[in-house]
């Protein structure tokens, strides 16, 4: 097992001065390289810049980071009112886009503006990220398109892989955002093609069997999330034991 004991165990009392002294607010974020791969990243990037060029003044990037995260309540809740009335799956696409809009666009434009705040920036998005993702699987598992469990394990699947590319980022200094080709951006367009289906055709026949479309395509995405999770730990695994071998 390895060894996982902080190193404040091994060293004498700090005096509380000294801790002042030391305070981390006062510590520059570490170089950090992030890892953008996914299939429209480059067209994405292009649009992106465009966009913040023509941003006005009076928008910064916390305006849009909670566009996002309203955005991605707005769909939680389209999918929860779609049970009911079925053109709510067409209000969650358009929430699914300004969702984008804010989410993506707030990083942007603050290194275009050269108003970086790196550790804050960082914590607020993810944090955002995670109570969004939560909210919107919650309104799927109340749609009545996808079964709950499977919502739930789409959920945790998507928390996991935050984790692991959390702790990444703090040990490799890389911070992956796409996992094979896919990045979020992906993932909404996937999820916004499925509303349209899910809108006229919620039932689908696959082997002699009639299945809800969400579920056939949820149980797709949980398996590739599982299995996206189990390699990149063991790559990032392998890695680190290797970068940080104990002289014999």
């Amino acid at each position: 097992m390895a060894n996982s004991q902080p190193m404040t165990e091994f060293c004498e009392p700090i005096h509380r001065r000294v801790l002042k002294a030391t305070d981390t607010r006062r510590r520059p974020l570490p170089d950090m390289l992030r890892v953008q791969e996914s299939w429209v990243a480059t067209a994405e990037k292009r649009t992106l810049l465009w966009l913040a060029a023509r941003t006005p003044n009076q928008i910064s990037p916390d305006h849009l980071t909670m566009l996002g995260f309203a955005a991605q309540i707005g769909a939680g809740l389209c999918y929860a009112l779609a049970s009911r009335h079925r053109y709510a799956l067409l209000g969650a696409i358009a929430c699914l886009g300004l969702n984008w809009l804010g989410d993506s666009l707030d990083g942007t434009l603050a290194r275009v503006r050269q108003r970086l705040r790196p550790r804050y920036g960082f914590y607020v998005d993810h944090m955002v990220d995670s109570f969004g993702a939560l909210v919107l699987m919650g309104g799927l598992a109340l749609s009545g398109y996808v079964h709950p469990r499977i919502a739930i394990g789409l959920l945790i699947a998507f928390l996991m892989l935050s984790i692991q590319s959390y702790l990444a980022t703090h040990a490799l200094g890389e911070f992956r955002l796409s996992f094979w080709r896919f990045g979020p951006t992906e993932l909404r367009i996937l999820l916004a093609l499925g509303n349209l289906g899910v809108f006229w055709k919620p039932v689908v026949h696959l082997f002699g069997g009639r299945y809800r479309l969400f579920d056939v395509g949820g149980a797709i995405g949980l398996a590739g999330m599982g299995l996206m999770l189990v390699v990149f730990t063991l790559q990032n695994t392998i890695r680190l034991h290797r970068e940080e071998r104990i002289p014999q």
